[in-house]
């Protein structure tokens, strides 16, 4: 399914989507907004809020590095999430554990980057469970020049969540860069958070060495 085309999410789930932990699935859509511009910031610049403008999460970690780990914290600095980055055969590769661990029992899932171009860049995403990753358990697809991609099941066209170019954000704490994610009903909205902060990292580094050449 392309952009401009009638979104597919699906109906409300009888099986939540849950990756990460159950209390990050909420029974209700979750709107969350991000921005370059968040004020409420003191390291990184992935940062996400409620609608009110209230600090939701925030990446902690050296930005724009080849391999490293990165942090995903809540309001208070509660690590929930590390993320490491790694080459791989000269492909970056993302593995999730969960809060500062890296152990393989620890692992969550593993997400890499399938079709990039210019403007528009994709991920598979294989869960933990998933060791032979021949299919992804989940896809994000998107064109980030505009602030908007999709995050699929699978190879399937039903949408689990979506970011899209915010007009309008009442709140100081965001520049015009500001963008909504929207979350499905019972799926794992830290899940889809981690995606999109691993999506904003890759193409900020693709803007960075376009800036270079």
């Amino acid at each position: 399914m392309g952009f401009g085309e009638e979104s597919n999410f699906l109906p409300q789930l009888n099986n939540p989507i849950c990756v990460v932990s159950p209390q990050f699935v909420s029974p209700h859509p979750m709107e969350m907004l991000s921005g370059k511009k968040l004020l409420t910031l003191s390291d990184g610049n992935f940062g996400v809020t409620d609608v009110n403008g209230n600090l939701m999460f925030k990446i902690k970690g050296k930005l724009l590095s080849l391999t490293g780990k990165r942090l995903l914290v809540d309001g208070l600095g509660n690590r929930i999430l590390t993320l490491n980055k790694k080459l791989s055969s000269g492909r970056k590769t993302w593995q999730c554990f969960r809060g500062d661990s890296s152990d393989p029992r620890d692992h969550v899932f593993t997400a890499k980057p399938s079709y990039r171009t210019q403007f528009k860049t994709s991920l598979d995403v294989y869960l933990a469970s998933n060791r032979r990753q021949d299919v992804a358990d989940f896809k994000v697809k998107g064109n980030w020049f505009e602030k908007r991609c999709s995050v699929f099941v699978g190879e399937s066209t039903n949408i689990i969540a979506e970011v899209n170019k915010k007009q309008y954000v009442p709140n100081i704490a965001f520049g015009v860069d500001a963008y909504s994610i929207t979350v499905d009903p019972n799926v794992d909205y830290v899940f889809i958070v981690a995606l999109v902060a691993i999506l904003n990292e890759t193409n900020e580094e693709k803007c960075d060495n376009e800036v270079k050449k």
